[in-house]
């Protein structure tokens, strides 16, 4: 994992989001994840060069690395606020955003593979509770509420299949919660940016336990005269 790796990462995240990055080989376009495995909250680690490792396991298994240089990061306390901070090199720019793409799909994204009909290659799964799951969700998708995915997950999912998870919206974690537990057991997943609130909101159909139904698309979320956002 240490080969053709390119420059590290520095980002300024507030500590609830932990410490996340990537290192990314300019030569592959491929980013790799820095693992280890240490009990604990995160701490850093010295290196010979001068970078900090933190480590963050969750019930002792392996996570994610954040490498971190402290020359990345140009501040300029006179500038405006949107440029204090200096924006990352591109190199960092690409590897952060390239690491929010294999972790995350958005709405429109998931409606368009299921709309276009055959298989999308991967299933989609609402994390949520039976009442959540009767009030409204994607058609199709399974139902596994995060507590039960350590005992049915492997009756319901194939560990060959990618898993796209999703619960109530932006203001909910349970998506990300059902994803690391499908991660720690072997699958490979990505988190539906949005949830069903904004499923729903986009105008997508979905499903209660009446039937399927839709609503207008929310002029904030989707054009309301068309199908394509352009982005």
């Amino acid at each position: 994992m240490e080969t053709a790796l390119a420059s590290s990462v520095k980002l300024a995240l507030p500590w609830v989001c932990r410490a996340w990055s990537m290192r990314q080989s300019v030569a592959s376009g491929e980013y790799a994840v820095m693992a280890d495995r240490q009990q604990g909250n995160p701490r850093p680690i010295k290196t010979g060069t001068g970078e900090s490792h933190f480590l963050e396991t969750i019930t002792d298994r392996r996570f994610l690395v954040m490498t971190t240089t402290q020359s990345d990061i140009t501040v300029t306390p006179d500038a405006n606020p949107v440029l204090r901070v200096a924006p990352a090199s591109p190199a960092a720019a690409a590897a952060y955003f390239g690491a929010g793409l294999a972790f995350h799909a958005d709405v429109s994204d998931v409606q368009a593979a299921l709309a276009a009909g055959g298989d999308p290659g991967f299933v989609v799964l609402d994390s949520r509770s039976t009442e959540s799951w009767d009030q409204g969700h994607i058609p199709g998708a399974v139902h596994l509420p995060t507590a039960l995915i350590p005992e049915q997950a492997e009756q319901l999912l194939d560990k060959s299949v990618p898993v796209v998870t999703y619960c109530w919206g932006p203001g909910c974690n349970g998506a990300t919660r059902a994803a690391l537990a499908l991660a720690q057991l072997g699958y490979q997943v990505k988190e539906m940016l949005g949830g069903f609130e904004y499923w729903a909101r986009e105008g997508f159909e979905y499903e209660t336990w009446q039937g399927r139904t839709t609503r207008d698309p929310d002029p904030l979320t989707a054009p309301a005269g068309g199908d394509d956002c352009g982005c």
